[in-house]
């Protein structure tokens, strides 16, 4: 399967349609069916014990997921996610970026089905791992 966006193109779409967010997400590399997204961790992502928090990591899960099922149709930006479950598995390092590398297993006409695992920089274990649906919607 090709590429329909490179990690340039999903930046851009990510600044040019979600602006209020594109600084939270950095799409690092893009392979077929594969996409490795940072995300710069800042004060706003801590919660109280010094950890980075729950909804920030889903955000970084969904949103990979989502680049990585737009690399692949394009831009069509109305793709949903239908279904999501994230375990967290052990502590992020605080104050460290965040790298979430988004495969998908299925790409369908209609849905798009995935996993997602989430990492702090520098470190081999996982801190987070998402199953995720997205919906297509008809072209």
């Amino acid at each position: 399967m090709d590429l329909k966006l490179d990690a340039d193109g999903l930046n851009a779409l990510m600044r040019a349609e979600f602006s209020q967010v594109a600084g939270d997400f950095v799409v690092e590399d893009v392979k077929p069916m594969e996409v490795s997204v940072r995300m710069p961790v800042a004060e706003e992502h801590l919660r109280p014990g010094g950890t980075i928090s729950g909804p920030t990591m889903f955000a970084l899960a969904d949103v990979s997921m989502y680049l990585a099922v737009l690399a692949m149709i394009g831009p069509v930006t109305l793709a949903v996610t239908t279904n999501c479950s994230i375990d967290f598995m052990r502590k992020p390092v605080a104050g460290v970026d965040l790298i979430a590398k988004a495969r998908l297993h299925k790409l369908g006409r209609s849905l798009a089905v995935g996993d997602v695992l989430i990492q702090s920089v520098g470190k081999v274990d996982p801190v987070a791992r998402a199953s995720l649906t997205y919906a297509i919607p008809p072209r």
